[in-house]
């Protein structure tokens, strides 16, 4: 459950005046996103993303695991969130909110229904054995964005990522550990990273990567994930005010162009880093 702040007037006023002069509370332009980063930990899979003030901790994991009877190639992608009173004192631990459903949601959509990870290529022995690949995601600091954020974090994750190898003999598995052998990277198809956009004045006005102050303010967010080829993967939309198709697709446009800034994704071989993505 989150329990929002009661903003003042004056603060709602002050967000949205600024916004009709195409001025930003933190000085952005209002199509400019935050400075993000990105620092690998000493383990494969483990990310940690910094967007503007926001920070998200991604850490991937997997275990061997018997396939769906309908699926026997197939192996799983499972994404789990956490939001917590750490990384806002109005967040409460009563269940799932409304918004870590909704980033879970999104996230699925556009790693695991746009195929973006190849299940097939988690199977071991068909019908018997497949990898299931797991994304932890903890929310360490919340000013806003958190989807941005998250998906960025687990698309690097997967990236930096590496499984044990596997032997198959006959009926007979063996899972090296990883100093007999080298792990194996996983197979992706494509990076989708997603843009979030808020709207005010009726969706005549709108802003790339919102602050934690802007939600509050906004009338309703989009967000738009699009991959390296320039297909997009996932859009989801909340809140109740209406939408144009010409605004639609100029933000979908905007994303777009976003996105192809930030990639390709490149994660570093060995262990910890960090690498300024956006400047």
């Amino acid at each position: 459950m989150v329990k929002e702040r009661e903003l003042s007037t004056n603060e709602r006023e002050f967000v949205i005046e600024a916004i009709q002069q195409g001025l930003r509370v933190d000085g952005r332009s209002l199509e400019a996103q935050r400075d993000i980063s990105v620092t690998y930990g000493d383990d494969f899979g483990n990310v940690q993303v910094t967007y503007g003030s926001t920070q998200v901790l991604a850490q991937v994991s997997c275990e061997v695991m018997r396939p769906f009877p309908d699926r026997p190639t197939e192996g799983f992608l499972t994404i789990a969130t956490e939001l917590s009173a750490m990384a806002a004192p109005n967040f409460e631990v009563v269940g799932r909110s409304e918004e870590e459903v909704l980033i879970n949601r999104h996230i699925e959509k556009t790693l695991r229904r746009s195929r973006a990870i190849d299940t097939e290529g988690l199977c071991i022995v068909a019908g018997e054995k497949v990898w299931s690949v797991r994304i932890d995601l903890h929310f360490l600091d919340h000013d806003g964005n958190l989807l941005d954020a998250a998906c960025y974090a687990a698309i690097h994750a997967l990236a930096h990522f590496r499984r044990p190898d596997v032997t198959v003999v006959g009926d007979e598995v063996t899972v090296h550990p990883v100093d007999e052998r080298n792990p194996v990277p996983l197979t992706i198809h494509h990076y989708p990273l997603c843009v979030t956009f808020a709207f005010f004045e009726q969706g005549q006005a709108y802003v790339v990567d919102p602050t934690f102050l802007e939600e509050q303010v906004c009338q309703g967010r989009m967000s738009v994930s699009v991959n390296s080829h320039r297909e997009i993967c996932a859009i989801s939309k909340t809140g109740g005010v209406p939408l144009d198709p010409d605004t639609i697709l100029q933000c979908t446009q905007l994303a777009t162009e976003l996105t192809h800034r930030m990639l390709p994704i490149k994660v570093p071989e060995g262990p910890s880093t960090t690498a300024m993505v956006q400047d």
